[in-house]
């Protein structure tokens, strides 16, 4: 399992998700440009002492990262608010990429077209969107518990 971050505006938000990566043990993309610096005080402050724990790839590029995809068999699944299929309904696989557009803006309509499948966590009418360290957290525990066994479980 993968989590793709395309563009990412809010260093907090980066760094919370690589947090999360790191107690999860998930590898990190980072689809740039990023709208910060890596070195960015707040993002080093959300990502704490974690960030020496957790696999960050990053690409220059969408074309650069698609050219690195091309060498695996990961399926990407995009995380959308304009996607139809819930996010719980949606069957994940281990190698799966998820990944999670700009806070501000999304993602462009050739990333759209590119993605394998197309999920959405529902929220209430008239709301915009959830925190994207909220979304990932949400999404990556659904994969997960779907394709990690629990103590004593095995996947069917």
């Amino acid at each position: 399992m993968r989590i793709a971050l395309f563009q990412p505006d809010i260093p907090q938000n980066t760094g919370t998700i690589l947090r999360l990566c790191a107690c999860l043990g998930v590898e990190a993309h980072i689809i740039e440009p990023a709208g910060f610096p890596v070195s960015d005080r707040h993002f080093r402050r959300a990502g704490m002492d974690y960030l020496d724990q957790v696999s960050i790839v990053r690409h220059d590029s969408w074309s650069s990262f698609e050219q690195w995809r091309a060498g695996t068999d990961c399926r990407l699944v995009l995380f959308s608010t304009k996607a139809t299929e819930l996010y719980l309904d949606h069957r994940y696989a281990a190698d799966d990429i998820l990944l999670f557009g700009r806070e501000s803006a999304g993602v462009p309509d050739h990333v759209v077209a590119a993605a394998d499948a197309r999920v959405v966590i529902p929220i209430k009418p008239g709301l915009r969107s959830l925190n994207v360290a909220m979304a990932v957290a949400m999404a990556l525990g659904e994969a997960l518990r779907q394709t990690r066994p629990g103590v004593g479980e095995t996947v069917s």
